[in-house]
């Protein structure tokens, strides 16, 4: 999600892999850590097996532990039958869809036993009882995932990387790839497609010719003499005008008959895999990207889920504001509540309602302390800004003052999940870029704030919001909201 800068650890571990050299070792995409496999299973089988045997004991059943251990290996047998367990596949998600997706599964093969085997726990029990074992495998994807995550940041479990393409082509996959650790490739060598020069201090594992060679083998022997010289798991093909399908095609056969692994480029950036779709076309094989969402039943589900949770959110922390306001007229001169003019969907502006957290006249104050601004783009964000209150100064810490935005989003002007709604003056200076996060409703919360809030620079701001804009989802919104209650607690980038 976030951009952020290649650590020198990652580098320095490509960087000797390529040089053969046995001091700095890159583990590998297989060189997980080996507690990821039964960890997983660990926790499936008794996810399942013990809530359903406590459940089926209280209900009296005759057989609660054949129940259980049925359950628990229906269960793991869900998630081996859809490779869970694979190497491959072990802390790459943390995502709850997916696990959903086997629970309800599991759901329906049980019902098949039940009506088999004749169990007659009442259903709710019997539903309650597996619910558990969803919850327990979310945690444990969670807990590898990030464990996993941190590994690469330190260029551990990766999978080395060949990246063959026309110079651009290729140095651009190559800077993409190095400003990110959110994925498990380590660019090893590359293989230039022509003459050119190539940036990023990467090795030129060989360098192949403009046009086709007339030699059948010349390219495929070239890229494997690369990959093998270099130790590459995986070659990242960056297509362009020099690299036609028929010469892909003989360097595919080459690799795969010697049981190396292609993978192709396409060019796209930020598109979420649930928007693509592989086709094929007369022997053409094409990617097809689906639009985002923008309307039906998901959209539907989002606008019932913010009136709804603004509308409860505003009556059970009706309390909270009022502690609220009493702690900013205490504290300081001036009202409780500070509005200001924000920018909404399709450029239309609204007043954006907060808890005050600056004195009384901070805005005067901003023009003076423009020099003091500390982000590299159009907002304004000063770590230590004098304008803040003490009372404001805990509220920006926790994001209480942003809890009035509830109104907002009852009225329609804003959403519970979105991006951050700009300044007037700000939007008067965006590009046809960064005007496209105007087309949904700004959020209360969103990617901007779970990733570091103010800590983000500029571009890396402006990216979060795009890739939620083109890949918005009703359970990425879910899936958000569930991970904001960890960056209010944790504070970082909130000032």
């Amino acid at each position: 999600m976030r951009h952020v800068h290649f650590p020198a650890q990652r580098l320095a571990g490509a960087a000797a892999a390529a040089a053969g050299l046995a001091a700095a070792p890159v583990r590998r995409i297989g060189d997980k850590a080996r507690w990821y496999l039964p960890a997983a299973v660990t926790a499936d089988f008794i996810g399942a097996a013990v809530p359903v045997g406590l459940v089926f004991h209280a209900a009296q059943q005759v057989r609660p532990v054949y129940c259980a251990l049925g359950a628990a290996l229906a269960w793991t047998g869900v998630q081996a039958v859809r490779r869970r367990y694979a190497a491959r596949a072990l802390g790459e998600s943390r995502g709850v869809l997916p696990v959903l997706h086997d629970w309800l599964i599991l759901i329906g093969v049980l019902a098949v036993a039940r009506v088999v085997t004749g169990e007659s726990t009442p259903r709710l029990s019997a539903l309650g009882a597996l619910l558990p074992a969803l919850l327990v495998t979310v945690a444990c994807h969670k807990l590898t995932y990030r464990h996993l995550s941190a590994a690469r940041r330190e260029a551990h479990a990766v999978s080395r990387v060949l990246v063959v393409g026309e110079p651009g082509a290729a140095g651009a996959v190559i800077e993409h790839l190095a400003a990110r650790t959110d994925h498990p490739y380590v660019v090893v060598g590359v293989v230039p497609v022509g003459a050119g020069p190539l940036e990023g201090g990467v090795p030129v594992a060989a360098r192949l010719d403009e046009r086709a060679p007339e030699a059948p083998n010349a390219d495929s022997a070239a890229v494997l003499g690369a990959v093998r010289s270099h130790h590459a798991d995986l070659v990242l093909v960056a297509p362009g005008a020099r690299i036609t399908g028929a010469r892909l095609r003989k360097v595919a056969w080459a690799l795969h008959d010697a049981g190396l692994e292609l993978a192709v480029f396409p060019g796209l950036v930020e598109v979420s895999v649930k928007r693509l779709e592989t086709l094929s076309a007369g022997g053409l094989a094409v990617l097809r990207v689906a639009p985002p969402v923008s309307r039906g039943v998901q959209t539907l589900l989002k606008s019932v889920l913010d009136r709804a949770g603004a509308g409860i959110g505003l009556l059970l922390l009706s309390p909270v504001f009022l502690g609220i306001v009493l702690a900013i007229r205490l504290g300081s001169r001036g009202p409780a509540f500070y509005r200001q003019q924000r920018i909404g969907r399709d450029g239309v502006p609204f007043t954006m309602w907060k808890f005050r957290t600056m004195v009384v006249d901070a805005d005067r104050l901003k023009d003076e302390l423009s020099g003091a601004n500390e982000n590299d783009g159009l907002m304004f964000k000063i770590r230590r800004d004098p304008r803040v209150t003490r009372v404001g100064r805990l509220l920006r810490r926790t994001s209480m003052d942003e809890l009035p935005q509830l109104l907002n989003v009852l009225g329609g002007q804003m959403s519970l999940v979105g991006p951050r709604p700009p300044l007037p003056e700000e939007v008067a200076r965006y590009d046809e870029v960064e005007l496209r996060r105007l087309t949904v409703r700004p959020g209360m919360t969103g990617l901007w704030q779970i990733s570091g809030r103010s800590d983000l620079s500029w571009d890396e701001t402006i990216q979060l919001d795009l890739q939620y804009v083109d890949n918005w989802s009703f359970t990425s919104d879910v899936d958000v909201m569930g991970r904001t209650l960890r960056a209010v607690v944790d504070g970082r980038g909130a000032y």
